[in-house]
C-alpha cells in the first residue's frame, strides 16, 4: 500500500512539474559550449534563452570592443532570460521580464521553429529600440516566438547603452587597436551577428539568410550595420521601422568631438584618468551619468564602425547591397513638440515656422500648410515628427534606392492604438505611459499612429501586451504587418498570397510607392516627399 501511495505522489509531482514548465528540456552544441533550452509543448518552438555570445564587458573589458565567449565545461541552462543592459527607467512602454541588470549583459535569445539540425531556416535578428540608452532583448513586445512560427529562426539581442555602451574618451581611443573609442553597443551588435554566422546552423537557421531588424533606435542599428564595413558581409536583407543614422537623428560625430565630449565629462565629474574611471563600481559610474542628466553619449565616425558619415558610404555604394524594408509612423511625435506649449492658430503657428525657418518660412508653410485648427494640428504633427525621425527614415530610403540594384519597399503605418487599459496611466511621449497625477498633462487625441506603436503589431506580440484594448481591427493589422515582414525574411518580397501588392521603388521614381498599413492597407502614390527634399537641403545632407 505504501508502495503504492508512493508511486501515485511521484506522478503528482510530476504532473505539477509538468504544468509549471510545460517543456522538454533540448541541448545544443555552440562554439562554446552545450547549452540546454526547452521545447515549448503549446508553441512547438525550440526556445534558447540567455545565451551568451561574448565576454562580460566588466572590470578591464569596460569600454572595451566585445571578446569572444569563453569555452565552459558541462551543460550551460539558458531557459531564463539574463540580466539587461544597465539603464535607468525612461519610457514608460518597457517592460522587462529579466530579474536584474548588469553590465554583464552581453546574452541573446533564440526561438527556434527547425524540426532538424539539418534545416536551414531564414534568421531574424532583431535589435531594440530605446534612444541607445534603454531597452533590452527580453522585452515581451519584441518577443521571438511569433516570428518563429512563420518558419524561421528569430532572435533578440542585448547591446550595451549609455554611457557603458557609447563612451569616448582619448585615452579609450589611445589603448584601442584601432585607435578609436565609443560605438561599443554597436560592436557587440556586429559581434551577435558574428555569433549568428557560427552559431546558427545548430539551430536550424541558415546563416547566408539572416535578416536584422529594428525600431527607433534599434532601426538606427539597423542602418549602421548595413554601412559599417563589419557587418555588412553578414546580413541579407534589413527592416528599418523609423530611424536612419542619418543628421539630425542620432547621426554619428567625428571622434575628436565624441572624445572632447567624453573628457569633460569625466573632468566635470572629478576624474583625471581612464584608470580612475575604471576602478568604479557600475553604481557608482551610472549614478555620475545620471547626475550629468544627459541623455546618452553620442556614436562616433571612427573610421573602423563607420569609417565615413552613413550618407557618404551610400554615395559611394558601399553599404550592404542587400534588399530594404522601411518605414515610419503617421503621427511619430505630436505637434506640440514644434508648438512648444503654443494653441493650434494660424498666429502662432506661422511665429513658429519663422523662428525656425527664418530664411524659408514661406516654403515651408507651403509645404505644411494652415488654415484651420485642425490642419494646423496635421501640419505641425507632420513637421515635428519629420524633424524627429521621418526624415532620416527617408533619407536612408533614397539613398538605398538610388544607390542600389536590390529592392527598396517603404512603408507608413497608420493604425492609432487603441484607449489604455488602466485609467491611471496617460500616454507619453515616444511610445510610453506614465502615471497619473495631479500635475501630469493631458495628451491630446491620436492623428495618426505615434513612434514605437507598430512594434508589437509587426512582430505578433498584441496577446503579450495587455496594456492597450486591442480590438479586432488591430489583430487585423497585426497579421497584415507581421504577414509583409515574415515575407521579407523569408525570402526577401513582402508580397504574398492575401495581402495588397506592395511594389519596390525605383531609383527614379518622383513619388515611390509607400504602402500605407492600416484597417484596410493599400498602396499610394507619394504626395509628400516635397517635403523632405527641402528638409535634406536644409539639414545639409543632399550633396
Amino acid at each position: 500500500m505504501k508502495y503504492v501511495i508512493c508511486i501515485i505522489g511521484l506522478f503528482c509531482l510530476l504532473g505539477v512539474y509538468c504544468m509549471n514548465n510545460n517543456s522538454i528540456p533540448l541541448q545544443i552544441k555552440t562554439e562554446n559550449g552545450l547549452i540546454e533550452g526547452f521545447r515549448d509543448d503549446e508553441s512547438g518552438l525550440q526556445m534558447y534563452l540567455g545565451i551568451p555570445f561574448a565576454k562580460p564587458p566588466v572590470g578591464d573589458l569596460r569600454w572595451k570592443a566585445p571578446q569572444p565567449a569563453d569555452n565552459w565545461e558541462g551543460v550551460l541552462e539558458t531557459k531564463k532570460f539574463r540580466p539587461r543592459p544597465v539603464q535607468a527607467d525612461v519610457f514608460g512602454d518597457m517592460k522587462f521580464r529579466s530579474e536584474s541588470m548588469s553590465e554583464d549583459c552581453l546574452y541573446l535569445n533564440v526561438w527556434t521553429s527547425a524540426r532538424k539540425k539539418t534545416d536551414r531556416l531564414p534568421v531574424l535578428v532583431y535589435f531594440y529600440g530605446g534612444g541607445f540608452v534603454a531597452g533590452a532583448g527580453c522585452e515581451p513586445r519584441y518577443d521571438g516566438a511569433s516570428m518563429a512560427k512563420k518558419g524561421m529562426v528569430a532572435l533578440t539581442v542585448n547591446y550595451r547603452l549609455n554611457i557603458f555602451g557609447f563612451y569616448a574618451h582619448p585615452e579609450l581611443s589611445a589603448e584601442s587597436p584601432y585607435k578609436a573609442s565609443g560605438n561599443y553597443g554597436l560592436l557587440d551588435q556586429n559581434a551577435a551577428l558574428k555569433w549568428v554566422q557560427k552559431n546558427i546552423a545548430a539551430f536550424g537557421g541558415d546563416p547566408d539568410k539572416v535578416t536584422i531588424a529594428g525600431e527607433s533606435a534599434g532601426s538606427i542599428s539597423v542602418s549602421a550595420q548595413m554601412a559599417s564595413p563589419l557587418s555588412k558581409g553578414l546580413i541579407a536583407g534589413a527592416i528599418g521601422e523609423s530611424g536612419a543614422a542619418i543628421f539630425p537623428t542620432l547621426a554619428p560625430v567625428p571622434l575628436a568631438e565624441a572624445e572632447k565630449i567624453g573628457l569633460e565629462f569625466a573632468e566635470k565629474a572629478g576624474y583625471k584618468s581612464l584608470a580612475e574611471l575604471r576602478a568604479l563600481d557600475t553604481e557608482e559610474i551610472f549614478g555620475i551619468y545620471e547626475k550629468s542628466r544627459r541623455f546618452g553619449f553620442p556614436s562616433v565616425v571612427d573610421g573602423y564602425v563607420y569609417p565615413k558619415t552613413l550618407p557618404e558610404i551610400f554615395n559611394a555604394g558601399e553599404q550592404a547591397q542587400v534588399p530594404l524594408l522601411l518605414g515610419w509612423n503617421s503621427a511619430e511625435i505630436p505637434g506640440m513638440a514644434f508648438m512648444q506649449g503654443l494653441a493650434y492658430t494660424e498666429k502662432n503657428y506661422i511665429k513658429k515656422v519663422r523662428e525656425v525657418y527664418p530664411d524659408d518660412y514661406e516654403l515651408v508653410l507651403q509645404l505644411y500648410s494652415h488654415g484651420s485648427e485642425k490642419e494646423i494640428e496635421l501640419s505641425a504633427t507632420a513637421l515635428a515628427s519629420d524633424r524627429f525621425i521621418a526624415y532620416s527614415t527617408w533619407k536612408w530610403f533614397d539613398l538605398h534606392r538610388k544607390n542600389s540594384s536590390s529592392p527598396v519597399y517603404r512603408y507608413l503605418y497608420s493604425k492609432p492604438r487603441p484607449p489604455l487599459v488602466d485609467q491611471s496611466l496617460e500616454s507619453g511621449l515616444a511610445g510610453g505611459t506614465v502615471k497619473k497625477d495631479a500635475d501630469t498633462p493631458k495628451m491630446p487625441e491620436p492623428v495618426g499612429a505615434a513612434h514605437a506603436c507598430e512594434i508589437e503589431y509587426c512582430m505578433g506580440n498584441l496577446h503579450l501586451m495587455d496594456v492597450y484594448a486591442w480590438t479586432e481591427d488591430d489583430f487585423k493589422v497585426s497579421e497584415t504587418m507581421q504577414n509583409y515582414f515574415a515575407n521579407f525574411i523569408l525570402k526577401g518580397d513582402p508580397n504574398g498570397d492575401g495581402l495588397p501588392d506592395w511594389p519596390p521603388a525605383k531609383p527614379d521614381d518622383t513619388k515611390p510607392p509607400v504602402l500605407v498599413i492600416n484597417v484596410e492597407s493599400k498602396t499610394v502614390a507619394a504626395e509628400n516627399d516635397d517635403r523632405y527634399l527641402f528638409l535634406d537641403k536644409n539639414y545639409g545632407n543632399s550633396k
